[in-house]
């Protein structure tokens, strides 16, 4: 076959692949069998092979291909990517309309009527058609940015790589204006896995001795996110387009699933027109009963309302567009209990009580904590300590107590009481005549709380990897940590709500956890970022005393008795100690399974004994702890600051101020080589 007619064997099979994967996916409909439509993609591939150059990014062969991605590039929306605000009600259904009937003149009240989407338990994504061909596919993000996942939506066979041409479609879609086919086109949907391929996967991992993953959600959101291509084709993921950012002439929302569809996209046959509230609440009730049926999972409807031009005259409130809402099924849940309730001091002060249950499952996820959002809340709910309470979650929310069960108290229970004082400063507590939620007035209270969490996690402390400033600020604000040991009690089931935390992600960070509770006792002391106490005073207090409670029974004299701590930081140390919450904290590391390792101190040699050492600048050859190490095994000390009684400073690359010190003090400076040979 020579190149022309190549090109013209290629451009129709791709035309009929296309058809048939428009009728199997968007109409429901089967022409030929599953077998000749893959007789049909082998010759387009064979052909391809023989002709890559006739090769093309809308051709079905380059749905799986490419090398593995090293990072996501972040795409930004042309419209902001807009999430919902919840209803649970007809109560609260009923206040939605109220409230944006207000906003409108008399004429355009009469004028509201419905859309009722399926609410599928996915992922949301934006897919960007230039002249027709797909080249852009992104997730949510932020609603601002999101990350670049076009190759592995190209893998899912529901998306179109190309959409229909207009000699395809049908006479009904020729009253929409279609002249701008040609132009940028853009869509919204949803990803998510069915439940029959979940099911499917559960088995492989558990054949294969792995965990099983716990909700269809987070496989979607995960496999969307694979680095390689390849790994989401395996999970056969499916889609829904529900949205279109393109103006088409479309007047109502309504009609924007016509065309979709009309362009070849998939959307749920389920969805329906709703004329009024009435409608909206047997559209939710029968899938409410029927939602077990469906092949995927779904938690509520979205109400929408159809005319796009009164929903842009509505507008947006924060991140939530005015003109819908998520109408959700009632929650997930479970009972369990109470086993205390801790403050948690937020970003601008305001002091949040948070449950501490005893971990349950709920919607296929282990949960630990749940908000009590506010003082009037614990006194509404009547929730002490010790209660056995029924715990809820919509979605992918924090869980919220939604009922005490007295009948089950044994009078053991204790009444929770609001601090006067600041858990973390001590500053006295404010509270607004009109407000509900007391504050810390200290600015700063805040910002020393999250400094001290990094602290603790840092790399010659606890060393936590993938625990990094971003994550541990969401922690505290959503109130799942109060303090550092409660990192250890962390559950997957508490991380995944939390914005960008994928079900392997928040798996990951849990294993990472867990493999850090064993320390040794000099960075244990470091960690507890006494006042002071550097890596190198830590490290002496692990060697004289040799376990925590030595120190911690050491008196003011015991400690200034040791070389290099002064009266200054044997005071720090001391007072440290002497603190309730201090202590408090010590008790719960432990009870959390953190263990403290023996100091273990090589000496095969002491051939840098009595030398003092000060490193600056990064290291080529060996890390900087390891270089520490090294000394100390030799008998050697090391200095964070320069001074006449230095030794010797290494100098690493781009090295600091130390350096210009030691010179001006004319200490001996050394190269990183010269101090290995030192070694040996």
């Amino acid at each position: 076959m020579i190149k022309k007619e190549a090109r013209q064997r290629i451009e129709k099979l791709k035309k009929l692949i296309e058809h048939h994967r428009y009728l199997y996916h968007v109409l429901d409909r089967q022409e030929i069998s599953e077998a000749a439509l893959d007789s049909l993609k082998k010759e387009l591939f064979n052909l391809e092979q023989e002709f890559p150059e006739l090769i093309t990014s809308d051709s079905p062969t380059q749905r799986i291909g490419g090398k593995p991605l090293e990072k996501f590039k972040k795409v930004r929306h042309s419209q902001p990517m807009l999430s919902f605000n919840d209803a649970f009600s007809k109560e609260d259904m009923e206040d939605w309309l109220e409230r944006i009937s207000k906003l409108l003149i008399p004429e355009e009240r009469k004028k509201i009527d419905f859309f009722c989407e399926l609410k599928i338990d996915g992922l949301a994504i934006e897919l960007i058609y230039e002249k027709g061909i797909f080249k852009i596919g992104s997730t949510r993000g932020n609603g601002i940015l999101g990350e670049d996942i076009t190759q592995n939506l190209k893998t899912i066979e529901a998306i179109p790589l190309r959409l229909r041409e207009k000699e395809d479609l049908t006479e009904k879609s020729k009253k929409i204006d279609l002249n701008r086919l040609q132009a940028t086109i853009i869509t919204r949907g949803e990803v998510f896995i069915s439940k029959k391929e979940f099911e499917k996967l559960n088995k492989e991992q558990g054949k294969k001795g792995l965990a099983k993953y716990a909700n269809p959600r987070n496989v979607a959101a995960g496999s969307i996110r694979q680095l390689n291509p390849k790994i989401t084709a395996k999970r056969r993921l499916d889609s829904y387009a529900y949205d279109l950012i393109s103006d088409l002439g479309q007047k109502t929302h309504q009609e924007e699933h016509e065309i979709l569809k009309t362009l070849g996209l998939k959307t749920n046959p389920y969805n329906k027109f709703c004329k009024n509230l009435a409608e909206v609440f047997e559209f939710h009730k029968s899938w409410q009963q029927k939602r077990e049926r469906l092949p995927y999972e779904i938690d509520g409807i979205v109400v929408i309302v159809n005319s796009n031009k009164i929903f842009g005259k509505l507008g947006v409130v924060g991140k939530a567009p005015r003109g819908a809402i998520a109408f959700k099924f009632a929650l997930k849940q479970a009972t369990t209990i109470v086993e205390d309730i801790k403050i948690q001091v937020g970003r601008t002060g305001a002091l949040t009580p948070v449950a501490y249950l005893n971990p349950v499952q709920v919607g296929g996820v282990t949960i630990s904590r749940a908000t009590l959002h506010n003082e009037n809340e614990i006194k509404r709910l009547d929730v002490k300590i010790g209660d056995t309470v029924i715990v809820g979650r919509a979605g992918d929310v924090i869980p919220d107590i939604i009922k005490v069960l007295p009948e089950l108290r044994t009078g053991k229970e204790k009444t929770f009481k609001m601090p006067k004082f600041c858990p973390i400063c001590g500053s006295k507590i404010i509270k607004l005549e009109r407000e509900v939620l007391a504050r810390c007035p200290n600015t700063r209270c805040f910002a020393k709380q999250r400094r001290y969490f990094h602290h603790f996690v840092s790399k010659g402390a606890f060393n936590v990897i993938g625990l990094g400033p971003k994550i541990i600020d969401k922690l505290i604000e959503e109130g799942l940590v109060s303090d550092p040991a409660d990192i250890f009690q962390l559950k997957e089931g508490d991380i995944i709500p939390l914005e960008r935390f994928a079900e392997k992600s928040a798996k990951n960070l849990i294993e990472s956890i867990q493999s850090r509770k064993k320390i040794t006792l000099a960075r244990f002391i470091y960690a507890l970022g006494i006042r002071n106490v550097g890596e190198e005073t830590a490290l002496d207090l692990a060697e004289i005393f040799g376990s925590l409670e030595k120190i911690k029974k050491a008196s003011l004299e015991d400690l200034q008795k040791i070389r290099d701590i002064g009266p200054v930081v044997a005071k720090s140390i001391y007072e440290w100690f002497q603190q309730k919450r201090n202590t408090e904290l010590l008790d719960k590391l432990r009870k959390f399974g953190v263990e403290i390792e023996s100091l273990k101190i090589k000496a095969k040699s002491l051939k840098l004994k009595g030398l003092t050492f000060v490193l600056t600048g990064s290291l080529e050859i060996m890390a900087r702890e390891e270089a520490k190490e090294r000394i100390r095994e030799l008998g050697g000390e090391i200095s964070e600051s320069v001074s006449k009684k230095t030794n010797y400073v290494i100098v690493g690359k781009e090295p600091g101020s130390k350096f210009n010190i030691a010179k001006k003090l004319k200490v001996k400076t050394i190269e990183e080589r010269e101090f290995l040979n030192m070694l040996h």
